[in-house]
C-alpha cells in the first residue's frame, strides 16, 4: 500500500491542479499524477508552476533537469540556475549568449566565426554539448538557438553524465522549449536596431477541439542584421511547430518540430598586435566578401508518449532525430607576420543526422518511513556526421593587411581534400533514486551504464579508425533543510567523453571527470527570492597532450575549483531581478611543451558577475510598463591555451524601458553598452579575437492579437 505524509499529499494537490490546466500541455517530467484527470478551470492569474512552463516573472522554483522528474528545486542536492524567457524579452535578446551572463559561471567560448552558439564553458570547462526537452542536439553544427522557442534556459553545475551520458563535467544546458498551453493566444513582435537589425517573430497558441484535449503551438522568427563589422551580416528563418494531444486520461502525446536556416558571413575577428588589442579597428574584417555567405539548416522532430499505469507510475516512451546541413566558402586568417595576416581557402560541406530512443519508467514507492521517486531509463543514440572542409596551403601571398585590407585576391588552389566521417552508436542504462528520508533530509542516488562504438573513416586516405569502450557514472549527493530558509547540500558525481582518434590511427582512452560540491539553497524574503551558492572542485583526467616525440596521448589533466552562486526573485510587486557571480580558478595540472602544467584554461575569467533589475509600475497611467538596467563584468582570461596573451577585464551597462500602451500594445527600447566600452568578448587564440558590440540601440513593438 502506498502511504504519503500531509506534506507529500499537499504537493501532489498542487502539482495537479497545473497539470489538468494546460491538459497535460507539458513536457512528461512529472513527478506524480493520477490516472484521471478531469478539465479543472483555473482562475488564479499566476497559475502554479510547472517544471517545462512559463515563469512568472524571473524566479523559478521548479526544475526536470537534474533529475528527468518535475521536483522543487530547493530539495535537489545539486547547483541548477534557470534562466526565464522574462530576462531574454526584457534584454530584447535572440541568442543565449546574453541570457547566460545571469546563470552564473557560464564562459563565451569559439562560436564557429560566428556560424553557431558551438561552445561555452561551465566552470571552468569548455563544452560543445547542448540539449533541448533533455536531449542532445548539437552534436553536429546545431545553429545557435532561437529565443522564440525557449520557455527557459536550465544549467546543470557540475558533471551530469549519470543522465545524460556524454559530455564535459563542468555542467551542461538544457533549453526547455515552449509548449501548447489551454488558453489560445497569439503575439506578434517586431524590432529594429543600430546597424540595420531587423526581426519579427509571432507566437500562436491554439486549441484544436472543444474539450481540449488537442492543443497546438506556432512560433516564427525571421529577422536580417548587418553589423558594426565591415561585410559581416546574417539572415535568418524558423518555424517550430509543437502538438499536445491527450488520447485518454491516461496517455499524451507531444509532439515537437523545429526548421531553421541561417545565412551568415564567417568572421574570425581581428588579431591582437604584439600580444597587445587595440590597434586593429573592430570593424576590420579580415576575410573576404566574395565568399558569400555559409548556409546552415537544421530539421528536428521529437515524439513523446507518456501512459500512466496507475497512480505511482508512469511509462515514457520518446524519440529525437534531428538532421542538418552546413555548406559554405571562407578565407580564414592564420598568423599575423607583422602587418599582415596569412590566410588560407576552405570549401565546407557539412551533414549529420542524430536519433536517440529513450523508455523510461517513472514511480513513487515508500520503504518504512522513506519516500522514494525513481527513474529506469534506456537510451539507444545512432549518430552519424560528415565533414567535407578541402582548403588551401596557409600563405602570405593570400594574406590579408590588418590596417587596409585589400579584397578580390583570386582564390588559392585546393590542395588538402579534409574529408571524414564518423559514427557513433551508444546503449546506456539509467538507474535513479530520489529519496525522502524525513521532512528535512533529501537524497539522491544514480548511476548510467554505457557502452559506446565509434568509428572515424578518412575518406581522402581510406583509414578506418573503430573504439568501443563500456563506462559506468554514478552520482549521489544529499540536502539538509536546516530552516524552512536555507538548505544545505553536498554531491559527487562523474562524467566520460570519448576522445577523438588519432590521425595516426591512436585509439585514446575516454576523458574523465569527477566533481566535487557542496553550497547552501536559499529561499528568501517570503519566498520572493531565491538562490544558490556552491563550492565546487572538480578534476579531469585523459585530456589529449603530446609526449616528448610530438606523438598525441591521453595524459593531460585539469582542474577547477571556486564558488558560483545565482539568485532570482521578485522583491515586491514591483522590482524583480536576477544577478550571478562566479569565481573560478581553472588550470592545467598535467600538461605538455606546447601547454605547460599551470596554464590557465582558454577563457576563464577569475571573477565575473551580472545583475538584471527591473521595476514595473502598478498603478496609474504607466501600469504595466517598466524601466530597468542590467550590468556585467568578466575578468582577465587568458585568450589562447599556453601563452600569456590574454583578454583585457571589462565592464558592460545596458539600460531598457518598456511602454504599455494597452493591454494589447507594448511599445520598448534597449541602449546596450550605454558607456560605448571597447571590450572583447571570446578568443580562440591570438589571432581570432572577436570585439563586443559597441553601444547600440534597438526599438520593439510587441502586439497581443
Amino acid at each position: 500500500m502506498l502511504c504519503f505524509s500531509s506534506s507529500q499529499k499537499s504537493r501532489r494537490l498542487q502539482r495537479l491542479s497545473p497539470f489538468a490546466a494546460a491538459l497535460l500541455g507539458s513536457f512528461a517530467f512529472a513527478e506524480d499524477a493520477t490516472t484521471t484527470l478531469d478539465p479543472v478551470l483555473i482562475t488564479d492569474e499566476h497559475p502554479q508552476e510547472v517544471a517545462d512552463g512559463p515563469v512568472q516573472g524571473y524566479l523559478a522554483t521548479r526544475s526536470a533537469t537534474a533529475s528527468k522528474t518535475d521536483s522543487d528545486i530547493r530539495d535537489i542536492p545539486q547547483s541548477i540556475d534557470v534562466v526565464p524567457a522574462q530576462v531574454l524579452d526584457d534584454l530584447n535578446a535572440t541568442r543565449l549568449d546574453r541570457a547566460l551572463d545571469f546563470a552564473g559561471g557560464v564562459a563565451r567560448q569559439n562560436n564557429f566565426g560566428g556560424l553557431t552558439f558551438l561552445n561555452y564553458s561551465v566552470r571552468g570547462f569548455t563544452t560543445g554539448e547542448l540539449y533541448k526537452n533533455g536531449f542532445a542536439v548539437n552534436r553536429g553544427s546545431y545553429s545557435a538557438p532561437d529565443a522564440s522557442v525557449i520557455e527557459r534556459i536550465e544549467v546543470l553545475k557540475g558533471p551530469a553524465a549519470s543522465l545524460y551520458g556524454r559530455g564535459d563535467p563542468g555542467g551542461m544546458i538544457n533549453i526547455v522549449s515552449k509548449r501548447p498551453q489551454a488558453q489560445a493566444f497569439s503575439e506578434l513582435k517586431t524590432s529594429t536596431g543600430s546597424w540595420d537589425r531587423y526581426r519579427s517573430s509571432l507566437d500562436v497558441n491554439t486549441p484544436l477541439s472543444d474539450d481540449g484535449s488537442l492543443l497546438s503551438r506556432v512560433n516564427l522568427a525571421v529577422e536580417d542584421n548587418d553589423s558594426f563589422r565591415d561585410y559581416v551580416g546574417n539572415r535568418r528563418q524558423i518555424v517550430s511547430p509543437s502538438l499536445s494531444w491527450q488520447l485518454s486520461s491516461d496517455t499524451r502525446l507531444l509532439i515537437d518540430s523545429e526548421f531553421s536556416h541561417t545565412e551568415s558571413v564567417f568572421d574570425r575577428g581581428i588579431p591582437a598586435v604584439n600580444g597587445e588589442l587595440g590597434s586593429v579597428r573592430r570593424s576590420t574584417f579580415l576575410g573576404e566578401p566574395n565568399d558569400g555567405e555559409i548556409s546552415n539548416a537544421n530539421q528536428t522532430l521529437d515524439l513523446a508518449l507518456e501512459h500512466y499505469l496507475n497512480d505511482a507510475w508512469r511509462l515514457r516512451l520518446a524519440n529525437h532525430y534531428t538532421q542538418g546541413t552546413l555548406r559554405g566558402d571562407s578565407s580564414e586568417p592564420q598568423q599575423l607576420i607583422g602587418e599582415t595576416v596569412t590566410r588560407f581557402y576552405r570549401q565546407r560541406n557539412f551533414e549529420w543526422n542524430d536519433s536517440i530512443t529513450q523508455t523510461e519508467l517513472h514511480g513513487s514507492f515508500d520503504t518504512g518511513a522513506w519516500q522514494h521517486q525513481t527513474l529506469f531509463g534506456l537510451e539507444y543514440e545512432n549518430y552519424r556526421n560528415s565533414q567535407k572542409y578541402p582548403q588551401s596551403e596557409t600563405s602570405l601571398d593570400y594574406g590579408q593587411d590588418i590596417y587596409s585590407p585589400v579584397y578580390g585576391r583570386p582564390k588559392p588552389a585546393i590542395v588538402k581534400p579534409n574529408d571524414f566521417h564518423e559514427h557513433t552508436e551508444s546503449y546506456a542504462l539509467n538507474v535513479q533514486d530520489q529519496i525522502a528520508f524525513t521532512e528535512r533530509l533529501r537524497g539522491l542516488a544514480g548511476v548510467r551504464l554505457e557502452h559506446f562504438e565509434q568509428t572515424s573513416l578518412n575518406r581522402a586516405s581510406g583509414l578506418r579508425l573503430e573504439q568501443e569502450k563500456d563506462v559506468a557514472t554514478p552520482r549521489a549527493g544529499l540536502l539538509y533543510q536546516l530552516t524552512p530558509q536555507v538548505g544545505v547540500f553536498a554531491n559527487a558525481s562523474t562524467s566520460f567523453r570519448p576522445n577523438s582518434i588519432g590521425n595516426q590511427g591512436q585509439v585514446f582512452k575516454p576523458e574523465k571527470g569527477v566533481g566535487y560540491e557542496s553550497g547552501l539553497k536559499l529561499d528568501l524574503f517570503d519566498g520572493r527570492l531565491g538562490g544558490t551558492v556552491a563550492l565546487f572542485h572538480i578534476d579531469k583526467e585523459n585530456v589529449l597532450t603530446t609526449d616528448a616525440n610530438g606523438d598525441s596521448v591521453a595524459a593531460g589533466k585539469a582542474r577547477s575549483q571556486g564558488l558560483d552562486l545565482q539568485f532570482s526573485g521578485q522583491l515586491s510587486d514591483a522590482v524583480r531581478i536576477i544577478g550571478a557571480y562566479a569565481y573560478i580558478d581553472a588550470q592545467v595540472t598535467e600538461g605538455d611543451a606546447a601547454i605547460p602544467d599551470g596554464s590557465d584554461l582558454l577563457g576563464i575569467a577569475r571573477h565575473s558577475g551580472s545583475v538584471l533589475a527591473v521595476y514595473e509600475f502598478q498603478e496609474g497611467a504607466l501600469r504595466g510598463s517598466d524601466f530597468g538596467a542590467a550590468a556585467n563584468y568578466v575578468g582577465d582570461r587568458s585568450g589562447q591555451a599556453g601563452s600569456d596573451f590574454e583578454l583585457p577585464a571589462y565592464s558592460t551597462v545596458d539600460l531598457l524601458a518598456h511602454y504599455r500602451a494597452s493591454d494589447e500594445v507594448t511599445l520598448g527600447l534597449n541602449l546596450n553598452n550605454l558607456f560605448d566600452r571597447k571590450y572583447y568578448e571570446r578568443a580562440y587564440n591570438s589571432t581570432w579575437v572577436m570585439p563586443g558590440d559597441p553601444r547600440n540601440i534597438s526599438l520593439s513593438l510587441t502586439l497581443s492579437l
